[in-house]
């Protein structure tokens, strides 16, 4: 088992989040996934004026493991967010994922068998809450609810 440092795990997140595309709700949010080889992809959530279309930060980061063909190696999650003020995000209120978010983030978690370890953070980081995915997300829905065994 791969060990999570919390502290760095968070800092990419907020780190991500100074890239957030946020024009309409001035939120912006930073994801930080930790690989089973220590390395860690971002994402930050993408805005569009068409509200429907925009990605949350969590998407496009395991949209990027997927992509690099890692979507396995998932084993950690790090989320940060607050409404954006002097260009960042601020307040340390803890983020959590979405519902969407926790349903993708529970596809990557069933293709590797694990219960990821999700950390919850407000942009100014001082906050951290450690959740497992199983508990954000009891009783998903997953491949076995469509007959499809891994």
């Amino acid at each position: 088992m791969i060990e999570i440092d919390e502290t760095a795990l968070v800092a990419a997140a907020r780190t991500a989040a100074l890239n957030a595309h946020a024009p309409y709700s001035r939120f912006g949010v930073g994801a930080a996934l930790l690989l089973t080889d220590g390395s860690v992809m971002t994402g930050a959530n993408f805005e569009n004026a068409s509200y429907g279309l925009s990605l949350c930060a969590e998407t496009v980061a395991t949209a990027s493991a997927s992509a690099a063909g890692r979507l396995r190696d998932i084993v950690a999650v790090a989320v940060i967010g607050g409404m954006i003020e002097g260009g960042r995000p601020t307040g340390d209120t803890p983020v959590r994922p979405c519902g969407r978010c926790r349903q993708v983030l529970n596809e990557a978690a069933g293709m590797s068998g694990r219960d990821l370890t999700i950390l919850c953070a407000g942009a100014e980081g001082q906050r951290v809450e450690r959740h497992r995915l199983s508990d954000l997300l009891p009783h998903a829905f997953g491949p076995a609810d469509l007959g499809i065994d891994r």
